[in-house]
């Protein structure tokens, strides 16, 4: 924990608690849960704008009481759930008409608790009204109970191998430096200019897509529990990403191939500001440098050392690159798109974003268990192909 941190705990009378009990659960978390879900009420009730107002300067201290109360210390992650209730409680707070719900399950009437709950759960804000410009993956999926959780099932194991056998890769790579707790660089100094940079590249792509494998696998462990204990409408639960793979410009990645949760809590930080100085390219820029601080912030636990340009740097590069893709399409008529696109993404993507992925090693982010590594035989030839493969790299 951090200088500041420690300071505004000892000002709070606030004890620092190892890990989280019942107890503790109800005197710490439960009163900024409550409030947050107070506060999802009168978002969708109207003429509450001046209560939201007054109230939440309260639900920010609760959450930030939760934060200091705690060790969250590698990772835990209840400290980003709080961050998250002082954010999206700020955006509902600042809005001027109550939020209006726009996609309801089939057969079910209108309630203020279920939409509160909807609000409160909903990180995308798929189906309310200030998400309408939000893209959603074409489902392919059946939309029966039965069949929807079994393809959620199915879909959650391999993602979950997927994740497993990456992020082994990933490790393999340096088990050592950034393979560990301790952390390290991604760049190979003993390596030659080009082969250090096609090594950290391929590093990059791996993790990604172990990101990737990850949060598939989250998400459909989610489905599971909302649609056969809590009845939700498979409708609610449209995919997660669009083939990022597929992408074919840096915009068609982030607008509508990569996941959406934070799209609209970003351009509302970030985004809405630099947009009053700079106008609609502003909110995009705003937008990726807010990613950029989040990012900072999720590796902060692990690592309090790491710089926050080390971040937002990156991060602004990709949005200044985003901009670009806008300002041809203004200037020649035509879409960054096709092959060229694609080539074209890639290599921004990865030149910034392998910057991003440096700082994230270097916090020691990425030295927890992989979920095969109870899995001997699979573990041990991610483990050889990984060193085959760095060695045949130190012969150049």
């Amino acid at each position: 924990m951090s200088f500041t941190a420690l300071s505004l705990r000892d000002a709070l009378g606030l004890p620092t608690l190892a890990s989280i009990n019942l107890a503790s659960f109800v005197l710490y978390v439960l009163p900024a849960v409550l409030s947050y879900l107070g506060v999802a009420v009168l978002a969708i009730k109207p003429r509450t704008q001046f209560l939201r107002i007054a109230l939440w300067p309260l639900v920010a201290l609760l959450a930030l009481r939760a934060v200091l109360s705690f060790d969250f210390s590698l990772g835990n992650p209840h400290g980003i759930s709080m961050l998250l209730i002082a954010m999206y409680t700020l955006e509902w707070t600042l809005a001027t008409e109550s939020l209006k719900r726009r996609i309801r399950p089939a057969k079910s009437t209108p309630s203020v608790i279920m939409d509160a709950l909807d609000l409160a759960l909903n990180i995308r804000g798929y189906g309310w009204d200030y998400s309408e410009r939000l893209h959603v993956p074409r489902e392919t999926r059946p939309l029966t109970r039965t069949r929807f959780v079994g393809c959620a099932i199915l879909s959650a194991g391999c993602h979950a191998f997927i994740w497993g056998i990456l992020h082994k890769a990933f490790q393999s790579f340096s088990p050592n430096t950034f393979g560990s707790l301790h952390g390290g660089t991604i760049y190979d100094e003993t390596l030659p200019f080009f082969i250090r940079y096609l090594r950290s590249t391929i590093i990059t792509l791996i993790f990604r897509y172990s990101v990737y494998g990850n949060l598939q696998m989250i998400y459909n462990l989610c489905i599971i529990p909302a649609v056969l204990v809590l009845r939700q409408d498979p409708a609610q639960w449209p995919p997660a990403f669009d083939s990022p793979w597929m992408a074919t410009s840096l915009n068609n990645f982030w607008a509508r191939r990569w996941h959406q949760f934070f799209r609209r809590t970003f351009l509302f930080l970030g985004g809405d500001p630099l947009s009053l100085v700079f106008g609609s390219w502003g909110r995009i820029l705003g937008g990726f440098l807010a990613s950029g601080v989040w990012h900072w912030i999720m590796i902060l636990p692990f690592n309090a050392g790491v710089e926050l340009w080390r971040m937002v740097v990156p991060f602004g590069m990709i949005g200044v690159g985003t901009v670009g893709e806008r300002m041809f399409l203004k200037w020649t008529g035509r879409r960054v798109e096709g092959l060229t696109g694609w080539v074209w993404g890639t290599i921004w993507l990865n030149l910034w974003s392998s910057l991003a992925i440096d700082a994230t090693a270097r916090a020691g982010t990425l030295g927890n268990s992989s979920i095969i590594e109870g899995v001997t035989p699979l573990r041990d030839l991610v483990e050889r192909l990984v060193m085959v493969f760095e060695t045949w790299l130190h012969t150049f």
